[in-house]
């Protein structure tokens, strides 16, 4: 049961970053309230993961995989650049995260 809501509290913190975005530093109405929600129900979601996983292990996947899935999306949806050090980051953070677990 930690895991799904691991996944959900992902899910959610990437959503309301995405949000972030085309808020537009708050001027648009619908994805600035977005945020807020996407990222209540991901903090929601990371304390239930808490009665199940260790809060250094938890919180850790929790932002480390949304850094890693929000730098993706960035490249992909948003037409940021990509370079070589960037692609040798994420797989570092995706790295620590497989090592911490595995700890």
């Amino acid at each position: 049961m930690g895991w799904l809501f691991l996944a959900i509290g992902i899910v959610f913190e990437v959503l309301g970053t995405v949000f972030m975005k085309y808020a537009n530093g708050f001027a648009r109405l619908v994805p600035s309230v977005l945020v807020f929600v996407c990222y209540g129900v991901s903090l929601a979601a990371l304390v239930l993961v808490l009665k199940y996983m260790p809060v250094s292990i938890s919180y850790a996947i929790w932002s480390g995989m949304g850094t890693a899935l929000i730098a993706m999306i960035g490249v992909f949806a948003f037409q940021e650049p990509v370079s070589a050090l960037k692609v040798v980051s994420l797989l570092l953070i995706i790295a620590g995260i497989v090592g911490l677990e595995i700890s």
